[in-house]
């Protein structure tokens, strides 16, 4: 008996350690899990709505592409306003100026 006991004792310890590991693994939230690389921010536009929105969202490479972290939306402007170009071109400056804040600030 004393033979098994301490093969026992250590197949249990490597299950406690490995359960031990996953739930420390599980707190964090899953594009953080999903995420593997350095994240950094980027200006985008999405199309949703009648709108379009100009925002920066940080992004991170994860297995299965990118991995969206974190969103802001700097500008909103409806598919028929007719000052669109002008209002898109400023909200895209504005978003690159944030992008370079925040890249600085995260640095």
């Amino acid at each position: 008996m004393r033979l098994l006991a301490l093969p026992v004792t250590l197949i249990v310890i490597a299950v406690l350690v490995y359960l031990l590991v996953t739930l420390v693994r599980g707190g964090k939230p899953a594009s953080q899990r999903e995420a593997a690389g350095a994240p950094h921010w980027e200006a985008d536009t999405v199309m949703e709505n009648g709108w379009t929105l100009i925002v920066v969202r940080k992004v991170a490479p994860g297995p299965n592409g990118p991995v969206e972290l974190a969103r802001q939306t700097v500008r909103a402007i409806r598919d028929d306003d007719p000052d669109w170009d002008e209002r898109y071109r400023e909200g895209m400056l504005e978003a690159r100026n944030r992008v370079s804040t925040l890249e600085i600030e995260s640095g």
